[in-house]
């Protein structure tokens, strides 16, 4: 078979592949921010695995007490069963991520693998504590592909091929704080129809919608409307979590406290599957035993390399690190945006960045070009917009490179 042949990806791989469509070569190895293919091409990766990779490709720590994990026969599968991995992971959730907030008396609820479960399992936990149907949730969110998460999901490029109605869900605006006001007036007048919602469920930074980052008043206001209304309180930091913004959650300095955290993507930290709720203790006693269950809740791998995630957050210094490496990027993007006319806005939190362009056309014409100039990094929203979401490990020399290809691409097209 020669190098970067495609031909059994094209013979037999479903229809439905995307991803590989914008970055169409066979990768053969990886390491922090550095992806190479099968001609020994070297590209620098801007897309982390859709936030998946924050501590970096096969990050040599973690692969260290993998491989020590596996050697010992440690145990990879358990359910919900108790394993020492587990116990370990969630000590270091606790002392790094709770305690310092307050919070160690929440509950942590693993369940199915993907961002897209632990939505499900939110709601449903909201919907059975209130006993309503409706749920609140906000244009250009995105919260996952299953058929309730879907249903939360604004974009209809995605809610198209459903193939049921994707209802019990008020959409209202983002970050706006008359339409807030305006929600609230239509739930507390008897004569509007509308009734009160199980949950609102709002990321604090929308990623797959742009980097659109909501305000201390409109979150806060949101949080307020659901006590209000005997409502949950949902924040989806599937994406925006786990350190990408320049902190643990990306609300830490929002002042705000949920009643359920959601969480996945960079929590496995080698990219191995994991996600979770982090609960209030009044939310989870509704759960009964065994009654949300999933086969993939005690993988043991996410746990090991998790945990040596977790632990890059016992300081402030990795954060910081974070904040300027976002910085380093906004540089660039703030001066391409004062370059060219055809460069609309630039939006940041942390190493989370976005550029919008004009046009899904011209950011097609960019991103094509990036993958050219070795390049791999993604377009977000409806194709108008790209988005930055490097491993927040990527070294000072990735970082730079990474840009200099950027820049490159957009005054090739642009220019």
């Amino acid at each position: 078979m020669l190098n970067n042949d495609k031909t059994i990806f094209e013979t037999y791989e479903s229809e439905i592949r995307a991803y590989c469509r914008a970055v169409p070569t066979v990768f053969k190895s990886s390491s922090n921010a550095t992806m190479i293919d099968e001609d020994d091409k070297e590209f620098i990766d801007f897309f982390g695995g859709a936030g998946v990779l924050n501590f970096g490709h096969n990050n040599p720590k973690m692969k260290e007490e993998l491989i020590e994990f596996i050697q010992r026969d440690g145990v990879a599968h358990s359910l919900d069963m108790f394993t020492d991995v587990k116990r370990d992971f969630i000590k270091t959730f606790v002392d790094t991520v709770l305690k310092p907030r307050g919070w160690e008396d929440r509950k942590l609820q693993f369940t199915g693998p993907t961002g897209t479960n632990a939505v499900e399992a939110a709601l449903k936990l909201a919907r059975k504590i209130t006993g309503r149907t409706e749920v609140v949730a906000f244009n250009r969110g995105f919260h996952g592909m299953t058929l309730a998460a879907l249903a939360c999901t604004a974009n209809n490029a995605f809610r198209s091929s459903s193939g049921v109605p994707l209802n019990h869900v008020i959409r209202d605006t983002f970050n706006d704080m008359d339409a807030l006001e305006n929600l609230r007036q239509k739930m507390f007048d008897l004569a509007s129809g509308m009734l009160p919602p199980a949950a609102f469920i709002v990321e604090p930074v929308q990623a797959e919608g742009g980097v659109r980052i909501a305000t201390k008043e409109w979150l806060q206001g949101v949080q307020q409307l659901a006590k209000d209304t005997g409502a949950l309180f949902i924040l989806d930091s599937i994406q925006c979590g786990c350190g990408r913004c320049g902190s643990y959650f990306s609300f830490d300095d929002l002042d705000v406290d949920p009643d359920i955290i959601i969480l996945a993507k960079g929590l496995g930290g080698f990219g191995t599957p994991i996600a979770m709720l982090v609960n209030k203790p009044e939310v989870d006693k509704a759960w009964s035993p065994g009654q949300h269950t999933g086969t993939f809740r005690g993988q043991g791998f996410s746990f090991v390399a998790g945990k040596i995630g977790l632990e890059y957050f016992k300081n402030e210094q990795f954060n910081e690190e974070t904040k300027r490496k976002g910085d380093i990027v906004r540089k660039v993007l703030d001066k391409l945006n004062s370059k060219y006319e055809k460069v609309v806005d630039v939006r940041q939190k942390g190493l989370m960045l976005a550029i919008e362009f004009d046009s899904a056309a011209t950011v097609k014409e960019i991103t094509a070009k990036t993958y050219e100039n070795g390049l791999i990094i993604g377009a977000c929203s409806t194709g108008e917009i790209i988005k930055f979401i490097p491993p927040l490990t990527i070294t000072d020399e990735e970082l730079n490179k990474g840009l200099e290809r950027f820049t490159a691409s957009v005054e090739a097209i642009l220019s």
